[in-house]
């Protein structure tokens, strides 16, 4: 299909100028709207203005301009239909070959934090029916939305003889379906995020590729990464420092352990560091600096630890970072690093450095993972022990350094896969037990690890992210010396549980919360 008459009014101008001179150079009538328009003549390219081809002004503050028949005529008239053509005769209506139309930015908008009013007036409804219109009528009309793909019309038109292919045209009506169907999730998001639905109708979930990533879970699988949302600090959105390019699993455990971190305030908590393996902690404490965090993590598993990811609650020192080239580490994860430590990180292939910026974004309403062809969607886990959470059930109370692990402990257990038993002392985990099916291996897994790298569990905690079905796991910790368990409770051997830790002189404490990471 020939190229002889083109629709330009975009909200992105990039490329805008030199797509229209194209068009021009090749004998293409441009018509255009306010704004676009004024670009297009201030660099003397010949428009003519829609108003001009309706005969009808702009109005209502633009609200209506391209909603007429001469416009959504000359777009939806099929070429091959004879009372098209005679209607379309009939009613002085020319066809037109071309849209190029992008969309208010609604989303920036929403996420500069627009009031209600000014989010109304950010929801476009001309150039959604622009850009409808045309890739409906993709088998005449071609329809560009993306400036990424105005090269490619380009080539087209110069191989073609200003015309495009079919094959082209239809792949442009899908990219501008998916572009309205992500606009439309966006406006749905935020009207029913504003009526307090949080398990819409229908659930709407858009993204952009942000990059293909090296492979998936393994390497016969292709992967790519997608951005939800207006791109908040977090794991998709941060800022990698030299190194490989990410694989899936690269980013899932990075995701994972940023997470985790963001559980301990550097404020409040001071230097904080997670070491992640497969999602899993196998390390995390707190320290009197930041690379004594790092070095009482890594103690809890060095094994482990070998090719895991780093998260730090801190920006990246040059201590820290040259005590982590130490092993072998594919990832680190930081809010920001010194230079110096750039620079120990910049000489290796590994571990890649991600700038996160901040703590992950808390805006999402939602965590969404597959199930079969379905999706299971939750609420995330937000909720944050304190020291008021806590019902002591015992007949000895935990002493305050007892306390302050069993917080530390419970904040760490929250992201380890269940089953899930974490020990710690000095806020530091000793042993962690993880993704077990019975809670009782999880508790000798955990104390097995930390017998291995040599921290005894006497005078710990031990944490559990569910309740202890039987006496058995708590009887575990109670062989290797842990002096008090938190866990939170609800199980009917309760009182079976209490009475154990009782006759064995442990304090325990129950939260009525429960951290199930399946």
């Amino acid at each position: 299909m020939t190229i002889r008459r083109a629709l330009l009014s975009v909200t992105d101008k990039t490329g805008l100028v030199d797509l229209a001179r194209l068009l021009d150079s090749r004998g293409v009538e441009l018509i255009s709207t306010g704004g676009t328009a004024a670009a297009l003549a201030a660099q003397g390219l010949p428009v003519t203005p829609v108003s001009q081809v309706t005969g009808f002004p702009e109005i209502l503050d633009g609200r209506v301009k391209t909603l007429h028949p001469a416009i959504h005529g000359g777009i939806l008239g099929r070429r091959d239909a004879a009372n098209h053509a005679r209607e379309m005769s009939e009613h002085g209506i020319r066809g037109i070959d071309l849209v190029v139309v992008n969309l208010y930015a609604f989303e920036d908008v929403v996420a500069k934090g627009a009031d209600w009013d000014g989010t109304i007036e950010a929801i476009d409804i001309g150039g959604v029916a622009l850009v409808r219109a045309a890739a409906k009528n993709h088998a005449f009309v071609t329809v560009m939305t993306d400036p990424e793909d105005y090269p490619a019309l380009v080539d087209e038109m110069e191989q073609r003889e200003d015309a495009t292919s079919a094959a082209f045209r239809l792949r442009m009506a899908g990219i501008a379906y998916q572009m309205t169907a992500a606009y439309d999730a966006a406006v749905a998001t935020r009207f029913l995020g504003e009526s307090n639905e949080t398990f819409p109708r229908r659930l709407t979930i858009s993204g952009r590729l942000g990059r293909h990533l090296r492979y998936g879970e393994n390497p016969h699988q292709a992967a790519a990464l997608y951005h939800v949302g207006s791109g908040q600090p977090g794991v998709t959105a941060v800022r990698q420092e030299g190194g490989k390019d990410l694989s899936y699993n690269n980013l899932a455990d990075a995701a994972a352990a940023l997470e985790a971190v963001t559980e301990f305030d550097p404020g409040h908590d001071g230097p904080a560091v997670v070491i992640v393996k497969h999602t899993n902690p196998c390390g995390a404490a707190l320290g009197d600096s930041l690379v004594d965090a790092y070095r009482k993590a890594l103690a809890c598993d060095r094994l482990s630890a070998f090719g895991g990811v780093v998260a730090t609650n801190q920006p990246l020192d040059r201590e820290t970072a040259q005590a982590i080239t130490g092993i072998f580490t594919e990832v680190v994860v930081a809010p920001d690093a010194s230079r110096a430590a750039r620079d120990i990180l910049g000489k290796r292939k590994s571990p890649r450095l991600l700038l996160a910026g901040g703590p992950p974004s808390q805006a999402g309403s939602l965590t969404i993972r597959s199930a079969g062809s379905s999706l299971l969607a939750q609420v995330p886990d937000r909720h944050r022990l304190t020291t008021g959470d806590m019902k002591v059930v015992t007949r000895r109370r935990p002493d305050a350094s007892e306390l302050d692990d069993m917080l530390f402990a419970f904040r760490v257990v929250k992201h380890v896969r269940s089953n899930a038993i974490v020990y710690a002392r000095n806020g530091q985990t000793l042993g962690i037990g993880a993704g077990q099916m019975s809670r009782v291996d999880s508790a000798m897994i955990a104390r097995q690890k930390a017998g291995r790298s040599g921290l005894p569990i006497a005078g710990s905690v031990v944490a559990s992210d569910a309740f202890f079905p039987f006496a058995d796991g708590l009887l575990e910790a109670a062989e290797g010396g842990a002096t008090a368990v938190i866990q939170p409770g609800g199980s009917v051997r309760d009182e079976e549980v209490i009475a154990a830790a009782d006759a064995h002189d442990m304090a325990m404490v129950m939260t009525g919360v429960r951290h199930f990471r399946h």
